[in-house]
């Protein structure tokens, strides 16, 4: 992964400290991502209800899950490249824009077609913030801490999920659907204000545009910059960020993430959109399968406290390969076994652990295999190549559901997709492997 060479500011920005400037580009990034993963999370929450309110079976919500994805995967292509050219604030503050609008939209819905297109446009939102959010606090993290940071960030949307899910299994009962999608509105619009006035732009893009104002100076002398090197010297990209990710030895890095991304997240979102339908099926009532189905994102929550340090003392490749191959046997237990209540619920927190939590290890790492040119781009067209995955995998469900399989073992199928995932994150590992760099060097001086 090679690049420029270091220059004073790339030093400078590589070692800074965390301070409070850094602390709170980090804490609005997390909110952003919290409300993002609400946002995410509320069509799911949304269709049994519906179901019942607009009297139509839980296969008929599929096209409004495949829309959704949809969104998020143009979203998030549009995002990377958009970032890392013109500035990460203004996507974060276009996707929020985007999010209050169309889930107040959402909350009129009268049909499948309207509601489809409506979650298409919150799909555009919650797609652009994910790589605006994660690339703009990457570029105020030192080194030592990005990939870490990135994944604690990264649980925001899990947060947004679970605490949404339980808030909205207490409303749901005598406030109707239409509040999840109220509540999805009002949250992107309270943080709006705080992300004009108080989050700053990325320092390399500042530097890059020279437009040096009072307030910009005395930012970058808080982060140890001067402005006096040439704009060459700042890490930001030039051309056309998407052939930046197959340069300087980029390309199987970057082929091997976006397999990852496209089997974990259909593994994810199969799970995700469906879980509250599904457990609707076989007997819960709406609120009830909501409540159950929050917890699958309690996992990642907890298992960010076993992920960030275990990534530390081994590789990030390593742990993500152990915890989806878990995954594989928590989805079969989901999809086979007869289980009981309590026994239910627990395994769908491991199901969210090996998954959702695999996840957040996977976009700290992406963060950190990118360097700062690209970063915004890689985070984006990963995500916006694995949202292929997350069209499929809610598609596929209401497929499998039609065709008459058992409610659960539609989810069996995850258990391939999450063995693919499993076996590109090893071969990352070997990439990243001291026998392979050494191999690679031997091949190019060849």
């Amino acid at each position: 992964m090679a690049g420029p060479p270091a220059s004073a500011t790339e030093t400078a920005l590589a070692l800074q400290p965390l301070g409070p400037i850094q602390l709170r580009v980090a804490v609005i990034c997390l909110l952003a991502q919290i409300f993002d993963g609400f946002d995410l999370s509320s069509i799911g929450m949304a269709a049994p209800a519906l179901s019942q309110a607009w009297h139509l079976p839980g296969a008929a919500f599929a096209n409004t899950f495949v829309m959704s994805s949809v969104g998020i995967m143009a979203g998030a292509l549009i995002s990377g490249p958009a970032g890392d050219r013109l500035g990460r604030k203004p996507v974060l503050l276009a996707s929020l824009v985007l999010l209050m609008l169309s889930s107040f939209a959402c909350a009129q819905a009268t049909t499948i077609p309207m509601l489809a297109a409506l979650r298409f446009v919150t799909g555009l939102g919650i797609g652009a913030l994910m790589p605006a959010s994660v690339a703009l606090a990457s570029d105020y993290l030192p080194d030592h801490y990005r990939a870490s940071a990135v994944m604690f960030i990264f649980t925001g949307a899990p947060l947004g999920g679970f605490l949404g899910g339980q808030l909205v299994a207490q409303l749901l009962p005598t406030h109707g659907w239409t509040v999840i999608f109220n509540i999805g509105g009002i949250l992107p619009a309270l943080l709006i204000p705080f992300m004009l006035f108080w989050l700053p732009e990325s320092p390399r893009l500042l530097l890059k545009r020279g437009r040096l104002t009072p307030r910009t100076l005395a930012l970058l002398h808080r982060l140890n910059i001067e402005a006096t090197e040439p704009d060459q010297a700042v890490d930001v990209a030039t051309g056309n960020p998407v052939t930046g990710l197959f340069r300087d030895n980029l390309a199987p890095t970057t082929v091997l993430v976006w397999i990852l991304y496209f089997a974990n997240l259909l593994s994810m979102y199969l799970i995700a959109y469906w879980l509250p339908t599904v457990l609707h099926m076989i007997g819960l009532t709406p609120a009830d399968s909501v409540f159950a189905a929050s917890l699958r994102d309690a996992g990642p929550l907890v298992f960010i406290f076993l992920i960030a340090p275990l990534s530390h003392r081994f590789t990030p490749q390593s742990v993500i390969a152990v915890s989806l191959a878990a995954g594989i046997v928590a989805i079969g237990t989901v999809g086979l076994a007869t289980l009981s209540y309590t026994a239910l619920l627990a395994t769908i927190f491991v199901v969210g652990c090996c998954t959702t939590g695999a996840m957040t290890g996977i976009n700290g790492m992406t963060a950190a295999l990118y360097p700062a040119r690209v970063r915004n781009t890689g985070m984006g067209w990963a995500l916006g190549i694995g949202r292929l995955g997350g069209i499929i995998g809610p598609w596929l469900g209401g497929v499998l559901l039609g065709l008459g399989w058992p409610p659960r073992q539609i989810f069996l199928f995850a258990c391939i997709t999450a063995a693919i995932a499993t076996i590109c994150a090893v071969l990352l590992r070997l990439r990243a492997s001291p026998i392979w760099s050494t191999r690679q060097s031997a091949l190019r001086s060849s």
